[in-house]
């Protein structure tokens, strides 16, 4: 359907409207778009005629979809008549330049909860930085829920359930910190996992041993602590792997403290050193083997590493021929080839002799009263510098007083550090430590926008880059209102980012945008996969973290992480992809050869890995996944009526290509698929823990694929360079992420421009992650805010 007519008259009054459709995307929409999407046919339920008409202020929500539709070449179709290339590119620019000049016109910042709580990762890192202390915040507290691929994003509640946790919490962590002596000794058991191979060395614990656990315990006192290990055992109760005598090593802080000798069972009595021959436990059975792994031991106070490992015993090379895994946990398919640890137990302190120096109370104490008279002036400047640290600003008298009360009245019945260790809980269920509050001006209306002020600017800059509370300097420079002026801001962002704590951008941006904190919940099936174990999985998570971080530590283009020429890797993961000459359990960077067939994110083993099934890969899923996180545009869902691809109708034996031949075969599937599918199949090349095959069900792999609106191209190279051939929409989508985590909120139609501003202004320094941080930190939609 056509109406030159209308658009005609339209045209001819254009030069008396404001916010006006440019003359190119009229014709571009009569042309190519109303045929589909008008009043009669409204195909995605959309009808552009009218839109045409009007002024693009009215329909913002519209051109932004049609804006995304075009640069992705998803629309026209690819069976429709597509105007010439480059008309369709003047046009999106022409669209894009008419939307930036609406925002400007119309600046709309977005809306943030005025109150929103700490993430369960965000306390953590709070709690380091406040009190110097690293906490287990995941057995104190619970999981965060997503929404819009971020935990940050729903946040703005404190249950009442939430809240005894973190009352509960707070009393675990002043009564650590401050270190007093609890009324009986405590203790804390470290298990590990049991898809863990123990028979290789373990990152951290000393070269020439292998398998065990490397702990970081911190210790409230110091004094006596007892450390007990148990080894694993079998569903019959058997310890796993004991064929002959090991020797087990336990360590605190990298030196021995102990070599105990593990016999197998109905061995011979051992009558050397401390063993009584007449003592009955000294003859192993598997129900008392580990009896004797029992240490009590003097450790002083704070943070420690606690290690337990084995030393090793050199396999003959017959016996190492004769195993093609590298995979040892599962008695039945990939027995271990010696004993592992199960758990450590922790127990103490006994007979306490004091908490000691800690980094904790370093911080916290920085001063001790002489005698009782100081005691109250002391608490004070103690209290003060914890609560403006704790609540991210200034404090007042009124302030003061809980904290203080609470400090006097535990001080009266149990001494100085007592009410310290009292008002330090208090502190830690704050309302202005659990939640960041963004006042809101009172003569705000409903349609005003406002800028935050400077101490909350500040706490929105060390949340995004650091996911915690800002340290003094920044605090420091927000309280006397210099925050904004000239070259302050993008100094505070360069020294922020060249920080350790800007890890967090990995740890917690990265690893929820990739999809690495998947990973945990997947496990591929074992008879299937039999070389899969928990070491791999969490060699396939440091891969991309370090290649992740190798990008924004070093300021490098953010395209490198689509194609690069090198990697991360150790041992274990080298020999999963089938690259030589990698050896030992720590990751280095590796250049790679063409033939390696490893290199950017699309190629790591934990993207694969996260978006395929159980027992094969899925081009759906991962096609879904490079749509949502590196192009910015998620498929629809799936209409209800929709039935899922059935397995127990479609062969499993085809390959997945034809499955899924079969499954669009249903018209109601194929508007979709025909979109997702050809880039999941340009990854078909990689089986569904990431191991590079040729074949797959007998038949040569066919990864013919490609991006939306693109000539088909063969495999990962083909998507690869499609995709850096026109960085532009990767950079859109990674500034987007970027920006929803950094606010808090999910984007919506006004935030488009902001995001191709920010991507414009960054092009010209080959889109360094810096520029895209500083474009994000200096945009209206973090510096501002909506009172609607």
């Amino acid at each position: 359907m056509r109406v030159p007519f209308v658009l005609f008259c339209f045209m001819l009054c254009r030069p008396l409207l404001a916010d006006t459709v440019p003359i190119s995307v009229v014709d571009l929409i009569e042309s190519a778009c109303v045929d589909c999407h008008n009043a009669d046919d409204r195909i995605a339920g959309l009808d552009l005629q009218p839109v045409v008409t009007e002024s693009i202020y009215d329909h913002l929500p519209v051109w932004e979809k049609v804006i995304r539709k075009l640069r992705t070449a998803q629309m026209p179709p690819r069976d429709a008549y597509r105007p010439d290339p480059q008309a369709m590119a003047e046009a999106t620019q022409r669209l894009e330049d008419a939307l930036e000049q609406v925002s400007r016109r119309h600046p709309n910042p977005g809306r943030v909860s005025s109150f929103r709580r700490m993430t369960r990762f965000e306390y953590g890192n709070a709690i380091r930085d406040l009190l110097a202390l690293n906490v287990d915040v995941t057995s104190l507290l619970p999981a965060d829920e997503v929404s819009h691929g971020f935990d940050n994003i729903t946040v703005g509640d404190l249950s009442p359930t939430r809240l005894n946790r973190y009352v509960s919490a707070a009393q675990q962590i002043s009564r650590l910190a401050v270190g007093r002596a609890p009324a009986t000794a405590g203790g804390k058991t470290y298990r590990v996992p049991p898809d863990v191979t123990q028979d290789v060395h373990i990152a951290g614990l000393p070269i020439g041993t292998r398998g065990g656990i490397l702990i970081h315990h911190n210790f409230p006192q110091d004094g006596d602590y007892e450390i007990t290990v148990r080894l694993a055992r079998d569903r019959n109760e058997h310890v796993e792997g004991l064929k002959e005598s090991h020797q087990m090593e336990l360590l605190i802080d990298d030196s021995r403290v102990e070599l105990f000798t593990v016999r197998p069972p109905n061995g011979k009595t051992d009558t050397s050193g401390k063993t009584d021959p007449n003592d009955p436990w000294q003859k192993p059975t598997h129900a008392n083997i580990d009896r004797h792994l029992t240490l009590r031991t003097s450790i002083k106070s704070g943070p420690h590493h606690v290690g337990v490992t084995f030393l090793p015993k050199t396999p003959s090379l017959i016996e190492t021929a004769r195993q093609p895994l590298n995979v040892h946990y599962n008695m039945y398919r990939h027995p271990r080839l010696g004993p592992a640890v199960f758990q450590v137990s922790i127990t103490g302190p006994y007979e306490s002799k004091g908490p000691g120096e800690t980094p904790s109370r370093k911080q916290i104490f920085v001063c001790y009263p002489e005698d009782e008279s100081a005691e109250d002036s002391c608490a004070e400047e103690i209290i003060t510098q914890l609560l403006e640290r704790a609540t991210k600003g200034p404090v007042s008298e009124a302030d003061l007083a809980k904290p203080m009360q609470l400090y006097r009245e535990q001080c009266d019945r149990n001494g100085f550090e007592a009410g310290i260790e009292m008002a330090i809980s208090a502190i830690l269920i704050h309302p202005r430590f659990l939640f960041r509050i963004e006042h809101e001006p009172s003569e705000a209306s409903r349609e005003q926008t406002f800028a935050l002020t400077d101490l909350e600017l500040a706490s929105r800059l060390s949340f995004f880059l650091w996911s915690s509370l800002p340290d003094d300097e920044l605090r420091s420079i927000a309280t006397q209102g210099k925050l904004r002026d000239e070259g302050v801001l993008e100094q505070q962002v360069m020294r922020m980012l060249s920080d350790e704590r800007s890890h967090s951008l990995v740890t917690n941006f990265a690893t929820q945008w990739l999809y690495l904190s998947n990973l945990d919940s997947i496990t591929p099936d074992s008879r299937l996969y039999p070389d899969f174990d928990d070491n791999l999985r969490q060699s396939f998570r440091r891969e991309t973290e370090l290649f992740v971080e190798s990008v924004f530590q070093q300021d490098r283009s953010v395209v490198e992480l689509l194609k690069s020429d090198h990697t991360f890797l150790n041992e274990r993961l080298a020999q999963h992809y089938g690259i030589p000459h990698v050896f030992g359990s720590h990751f280095r960077r590796v250049a790679l050869n063409p033939e390696d067939r490893r290199g950017g994110l699309l190629r790591h083993g934990s993207m694969l890995t996260v978006t395929s099934y159980a027992t094969r890969t899925s081009p759906v899923l991962r096609g879904k996944w490079i749509l949502e996180n590196l192009l910015g545009t998620p498929p629809p869902p799936p209409p209800p009526d929709v039935p899922d691809l059935a397995d127990n109708v479609i062969s499993n034996k085809l390959p997945v290509r034809e499955r899924l031949a079969q499954h669009r075969a249903d018209p109601a599937c194929a508007t979709c698929h025909d979109l997702i599918d050809p880039i999941g199949f340009a990854l078909e090349n990689y089986d569904a823990v990431g191991r590079w095959r040729f074949t797959d069900q007998g038949k040569v792999v066919d990864a013919t694929g490609g991006l939306p609106g693109r000539d088909s191209s063969i495999g990962i190279d083909g998507l690869e360079d499609g995709l850096v051939a026109h960085p532009e929409m990767f950079v859109e989508t990674m500034t987007e992420k970027l920006l929803t985590f950094a606010v808090g909120r999910g984007l919506n139609h006004y935030d488009g421009p902001v995001v191709r501003r920010i991507v414009r202004d960054a092009k010209v320094d080959d889109y360094r992650f810096s520029k895209l941080v500083l474009g994000i930190v200096q945009s209206p939609p973090f510096q501002m805010k909506s009172s609607r």
